[in-house]
């Protein structure tokens, strides 16, 4: 059976590929809609005149791909909020207050608890958008719940863009969630207008609430509680950096994201409890009903994130299916839950949760069969362990790629956590949500929730046990987006090629192959290129001189063994070796001079004519006169200096119509 002859996957496909050009190429809302509009006409004449001919044309298919594209496109622009004209970025907010509600509480940072707000208020002009919110810790003596409205007199902030190459850009992922500015604010900026709840999302944050504080009652430890409010209740924020990073190197991060495995879990018990409704007449649909309504519900509960709606969606169309009980293929469920969720919320595409769980879902249902039959245990005890180890190589092969992409690292053990953990997480999730439920009774047997906290604890320690053996832990493996691209088609290739051996297979497979070749070369050439790079970091200064995978780092810093802006940098660019050297008055590279000026402010060196200055540690000097006396090119400054000395310099080249670059701002100073 060949996928692509399925035309919902082919609409889907088409979709992404609109979401995909209006994300990176900007067309205008009204061309979009005129062209989609104009497309749906051609669409609807071309479907009358194939049912008067009774024969079906190309054209047709052609067109459903082109309506589909242009609907992809719409989508994007439909949902990307600065398109709207009362968006609040269109508005002067300086100095006005601004009124907003709060929609999400996040994990915090080091300083402050941060929160998804939604504008509502400029002044008294209404407008619309999302922001995030950065509160001061303790500066409030009750923290603001789910939609609680206030005010503050803080203005918005731009965004901090990644600063240094290779680094994670938090301003794109904001972006991606249509959050373009920040507020900053604390006690005495803000004025409290209403705590009523009144959304969906702010019953189900209350419902969230009252269920930890009846769990706090039978003293659960704080781990535990916060594995519980992961594990079913979708909040992750109060999870230790300690416990979330034994997860993450265990290679069981995905149990604590509820998910397909979660909603799909609870499918199965729904179905289980409301079978005895299809004794009753109409008592299927009335199942099937109630099994969709309390579906949503749960995903309402557990916080809507972008991995719930998307299990939410897929067995929503699984469990229709399973009442019309019609042979449905997998691949259709997958495109169809891929088709809804992509309309509605089209920048989930480059969630690297949505790609993550698709990919894996895929492998399961392709390779796992494959491997399945690789070997017929004899035994029900070890085929059920075979079963479990077959679904977790496959789906290593789905998410490998992307993982290795975005993280750089691969568990070794992660077959050994998920051979414990599958068969558990059924048991675990169905006994969490009956402790729930007594405790919000106030029927919660102190044994029971005992038992129930020391398996928590049993689990995190499980998980630290794994995440201890370094030795099956590899990190800082580089991964280009082509290898990923290509990866995914040696694996489509070995699988055809088991499936069906073929003159086309082989082809298709050494294609592949040289498609992989082709990406080494030119990732190889690419890295092989020279740049003199001065790094941002506050307070110190890191310069690096990368060669073809070397990196000579210079620096004032203790040790850079562990400092994430060189590590993160030295993997993206295929680093073998790094070497660190103490920093020097000059450099040299590539017929560039770059002089250092520190805070001794010595620069006056006759025999030196430097392109570049790099102003470190604060100098104390006049600028005017450095620039008059060795007639620089450029002049740098770095994160080691005093913002008020930068701001003033700053000042200066923009007299004497000179660039200037300030790390702060313009991120790391590159010369290649």
């Amino acid at each position: 059976m060949k996928i692509l002859n399925f035309t919902v996957i082919k609409l889907s496909a088409c979709l992404i590929i609109g979401i995909v050009l209006a994300y990176y190429i900007s067309i205008p809302v009204t061309d979009s809609l005129y062209s989609t509009l104009l497309l749906f006409l051609l669409l609807s004449i071309s479907v009358f005149l194939s049912r008067k001919q009774f024969t079906k044309t190309i054209w047709f298919g052609v067109l459903a791909c082109f309506t589909t594209i242009s609907l992809g496109i719409l989508s994007t622009n439909f949902h990307n909020q600065k398109n709207l004209k009362n968006h609040y970025s269109h508005w002067n907010s300086e100095n006005k207050p601004i009124t907003f509600r709060i929609k999400e509480i996040l994990k915090p940072g080091n300083y402050n608890d941060k929160y998804v707000v939604d504008i509502l208020k400029i002044d008294d002009k209404f407008v619309t958008g999302k922001a995030l919110l950065n509160l001061r810790k303790d500066s409030l003596p009750k923290k603001p719940d789910i939609d609680a409205i206030l005010i503050t007199t803080k203005g918005f902030q731009e965004v901090t863009a990644a600063l240094n190459p290779d680094q994670f850009d938090y301003k794109k992922y904001l972006e991606k969630q249509y959050i373009y500015h920040q507020i900053y604010a604390s006690s005495s900026t803000l004025f409290r207008v209403s705590e009523t709840i009144h959304t969906p999302i702010g019953y189900a944050g209350l419902l969230r609430n009252t269920i930890n504080s009846k769990l706090k009652k039978h003293h659960f430890k704080a781990d535990e509680l916060s594995i519980i409010n992961a594990l079913i209740l979708g909040q992750r924020q109060n999870i230790s950096k300690h416990i979330y990073t034994n997860y993450v190197n265990a290679g069981a991060i995905h149990i604590l994201a509820v998910s397909g495995l979660h909603v799909g879990i609870l499918l199965l018990l729904l179905n289980t409890i409301f079978k005895p409704l299809e004794r009753i007449k109409k008592g299927k649909i009335l199942k099937m009903i109630i099994i969709l309504i309390l579906l949503w519900c749960y995903a309402l509960i557990a916080g809507a994130s972008a991995s719930i709606i998307r299990a939410a969606t897929m067995f929503s169309v699984v469990a229709i299916g399973m009442h019309l009980k019609r042979p449905s293929n997998i691949y259709n469920t997958l495109a169809i839950s891929v088709f809804f969720i992509l309309l509605f919320k089209p920048l989930f595409l480059f969630d690297v949760g949505f790609q993550l769980s698709y990919m894996a879902v895929l492998a399961i249902v392709s390779i796992q069969p494959i491997l399945y039959k690789i070997w017929k245990p004899r035994f029900w005890v070890t085929d059920k362990l075979w079963q479990i180890t077959t679904v977790t190589i496959a789906a290593q092969f789905g998410v490998l790629p992307i993982s290795l992409f975005y993280f750089h690292q691969f568990p070794g053990l992660f077959w050994l956590s998920n051979i414990v953990v599958i068969p558990l997480i059924g048991i675990i999730l169905a006994s969490g949500i009956i402790v729930i439920l007594l405790a919000l009774l106030n029927a919660l047997p102190q044994f029971l929730s005992d038992s129930f906290g020391s398996i928590i604890s049993l689990m995190n320690t499980f998980f630290e046990w794994i995440a201890s053996k370094e030795q099956f832990l590899f990190q800082g493996i580089p991964f280009h987006i082509l290898y990923v691209v290509t990866s995914y088609l040696i694996i489509i290739a070995i699988v055809r090629i088991y499936v069906k051996r073929n003159y086309t297979t082989l082809v298709y497979l050494c294609l592949a192959i040289l498609s992989l070749q082709i990406a080494i070369i030119y990732t190889k050439y690419e890295n092989s290129k020279n740049a003199f790079i001065v790094f941002q970091k506050s307070r110190n200064t890191i310069i690096g001189v990368k060669g073809n995978k070397t990196l000579q780092v210079f620096h004032n810093l203790d040790s850079i063994t562990n400092n994430k802006t060189i590590g993160t940098f030295a993997v993206a660019n295929f680093t073998e070796t790094i070497k660190e050297d103490t920093l020097r008055d000059l450099f040299l590279y590539r017929n560039h001079k770059i002089l250092i000026v520190d805070s001794l402010g010595i620069y006056n060196l006759k025999s030196v004519q430097p392109d570049f200055v790099l102003l470190r540690n604060s100098p104390k000097i006049n600028l005017e006169r450095l620039i008059d006396s060795i007639q620089p090119k450029s002049i740098i400054a770095d994160g080691s200096n005093y913002k008020s000395y930068v701001a003033r310099w700053e000042d200066t080249c923009k007299k004497r119509k000179l660039p200037f670059h300030q790390t702060g701002k313009k991120g790391a100073f590159i010369l290649e």
